[in-house]
């Protein structure tokens, strides 16, 4: 356990003493993205959802380097190397690899770069992928660090309300849950940002949103309100409801954790009198937080988000390497 700590310890100590600016041509974080940014991904992955199978990515390789357990992200990732026709290297256990007998983040991503044109890093470390942008050329896709960014989520998420609601301005929407740790909630309020949302946020005061979150839709204008109840009145005033689960690996004490897990759940009844276009999202995996009578209801679309990772993140590895996307 000492050994952990200190390797902890060791990369922190790597991504504070860093100042060199991240690399334009990585998505470390959806707040280096533009407007235009945004809405280019979005309508590539719309080609790639018409035809994902597109030898774009022929002679180059992808790294999967996941330091966090991961099933939707990595996979769709790979997936989607491989249907652009690239190959993929890596890993989904840190514990196979250097890493565990001691070696620095930065060689890690020095030592990969040398056999890649990209790398998908998931890291439990807030930073970690800017960190690595910062010491090598090759493009770093931020696939999740810590409780900070999940980019490429946001993207498909994005994707996902697009899609549903037919736009992405002056839309409502409600977000549920785990607040205070939930990267892709983070993500969604800086990535909705151009459009101007309204947000409803939902959480228990354990898990209430941060106040750097606060801060940037007051700096922007975005509305917000701040609940601490789930009720269906809030529900009947939303285009979206975004469900997120209480992440017990955030948690030091399991004690707030079981305090905390099933403060709000989602049922079927919920949404009887919701408006017609609203769409229940959720980034998954699902705990408690959606029951399973939803799952029928023509409104979840929590499944075909996770298929739309696929298109959107094709998307972004087109965009990363500077690849063209015809129709």
């Amino acid at each position: 356990m000492w050994n952990i700590h200190l390797r902890i310890d060791r990369i922190r100590e790597e991504i504070q003493y860093t100042f060199i600016y991240m690399l334009r041509k990585s998505l470390v974080s959806i707040d280096q993205c533009t407007k235009e940014d945004i809405l280019r991904i979005l309508s590539n992955a719309k080609k790639f959802e018409q035809k994902p199978n597109r030898r774009l990515m022929e002679g180059k390789v992808a790294a999967t380097l996941f330091f966090e357990p991961s099933t939707r992200t990595r996979l769709s990732f790979e997936t989607a190397v491989n249907r652009l026709g690239g190959r993929i290297v890596g890993f989904q256990d840190p514990s196979t690899t250097s890493s565990s007998k001691g070696e620095t983040l930065k060689d890690t991503i020095l030592m990969v770069s040398n056999y890649v044109d990209v790398i998908i890093m998931r890291h439990y470390l807030e930073g970690a992928a800017r960190y690595a942008s910062e010491v090598t050329s090759i493009p770093i896709i931020n696939a999740g660090d810590g409780a900070n960014q999940h980019p490429s989520q946001t993207l498909l998420d994005m994707y996902s309300i697009l899609e549903t609601q037919g736009r992405l301005d002056n839309l409502t929407i409600t977000i549920v849950g785990d607040l205070k740790y939930g990267r892709t909630v983070h993500s969604l309020i800086v990535g909705m940002s151009h459009f101007k949302p309204t947000f409803h946020l939902i959480a228990p005061v354990e898990l209430r949103i941060p106040d750097e979150q606060k801060r940037f839709c007051e700096t922007h204008d975005i509305r917000y309100e701040e609940n601490l109840d789930f009720t269906e009145d809030i529900i009947n005033q939303s285009d979206i409801l975004y469900m997120t689960r209480v992440q017990r690996e955030r948690f030091t004490d399991l004690e707030e954790y079981e305090r905390v897990k099933n403060v709000y759940i989602l049922r079927n009844k919920m949404l009887e009198n919701s408006r017609p276009n609203l769409r229940v999202l959720h980034p998954l995996p699902r705990v408690n937080e959606i029951a399973y009578d939803v799952d029928d209801n023509p409104k979840a679309y929590y499944i075909q988000q996770a298929r739309n990772g696929l298109f959107t993140r094709e998307a972004i590895l087109c965009d990363v390497l500077g690849i063209e996307v015809n129709d």
